[in-house]
């Protein structure tokens, strides 16, 4: 299934197929990040760097890129959490074609299912992104 829902940051595709995102995104096997609802799912994909523990858990919005190449966000939005808990994990990535901006009807057009809630669907700034490994932190966007 590829969902259409509003993310913590914007709108997005949602599945735990990853290669649907990439196929309704058109292009072929980009990684793309993992959504997770807990931190306890969080260790389930990837090692935490001891050093970098603390910020992980106080981070809302942000993405990390981790030693295993794995980019994860640990979802605090209660609205998209609530989504999010009947699955544990999805892989995600934001709802427009490569490259381009945002076209609700695009979006709607791709989508199996849309979720929607009192926030409505709307583009919004993206996660900040950080490499980490086992002492360094690096800024990607």
């Amino acid at each position: 299934m590829l969902f259409l829902a509003q993310s913590d940051t914007t709108a997005g595709f949602l599945s735990q197929n990853e290669s649907k995102i990439n196929l309704a995104k058109g292009r072929e096997k980009k990684k793309v990040l993992l959504e997770v609802e807990s931190l306890a799912t969080l260790k389930d994909f990837v090692r935490i760097p001891q050093k970098h523990k603390n910020l992980i858990r106080r981070s809302s919005k942000t993405t990390f890129i981790y030693p295993n190449s794995k980019a994860c966000r640990v979802i605090k939005d209660p609205f998209h959490l609530r989504f999010l808990q009947a699955f544990k994990w999805m892989y995600s990535s934001s709802a427009n074609p490569t490259k381009e901006v945002f076209s609700l009807d695009f979006a709607t057009q791709k989508a199996e299912v849309i979720i929607q809630d009192k926030r409505g669907i709307y583009e919004s700034t993206p996660s900040k992104i950080y490499k980490i490994n086992q002492a360094q932190i690096k800024r990607i966007r």
